[in-house]
C-alpha cells in the first residue's frame, strides 16, 4: 500500500517536472521592436527629431526677434 502511495507521489512528481521543462522551452522571447523598427532605426529617427526641433525653434525665434543674426 505505501510502496504505491510512494510510486504514484514519485511519477506525478516527474510529469510537472517535464511539464515544467516543456513550457520553459516553449517560451521564445517575442521580438522586442518597437513599431517594426531595429534600434538603429530609432535611434536615427530620434535624431532627426531632435534637428527638427532645434531648427523650428531657431527659426520661432528669428522670426519673432527675439534673437537676430548679426551678418545679415
Amino acid at each position: 500500500m505505501f510502496d504505491d502511495l510512494r510510486q504514484q507521489a514519485d511519477s506525478s512528481f516527474e510529469e510537472e517536472e517535464q511539464d515544467q521543462g516543456m513550457e520553459t522551452s516553449r517560451r521564445v522571447r517575442p521580438a522586442r521592436n518597437f513599431l517594426g523598427m531595429t534600434p538603429v532605426q530609432r535611434f536615427v529617427i530620434a535624431v532627426m527629431v531632435l534637428m527638427m526641433t532645434c531648427i523650428l525653434g531657431s527659426f520661432c525665434l528669428l522670426v519673432s526677434e527675439r534673437i537676430f543674426v548679426p551678418f545679415i
